[in-house]
């Protein structure tokens, strides 16, 4: 068994509003996919050391196209 997230592993899905206008935000993937060009191929186990939260949590980006605003979501992880 181990953590995993369930937004990236597809078993749920987030609706997030953007504070600035109230639109929907797209959802652009985990955060330490953007670290640099080859963090999206590391293992995770690699990458959510460095992505600044504690604990069994997955930080995903969400970004508003109407207003260029993003947010950054911490997701709790679950045991499977």
């Amino acid at each position: 068994m181990e953590w995993v997230c369930p937004i990236c592993n597809g078993m749920a899905s987030y609706i997030v509003k953007c504070s600035d206008c109230g639109n929907q935000m797209d959802a652009r993937g985990a955060i330490e996919d953007y670290f640099d060009d080859y963090s999206p191929y590391l293992d995770k186990s690699i990458t959510q050391r460095i992505d600044g939260v504690e604990g069994h949590r997955c930080v995903h980006l969400f970004y508003c196209p109407n207003c260029n605003d993003d947010k950054r979501i911490p997701v709790n992880q679950i045991w499977m």
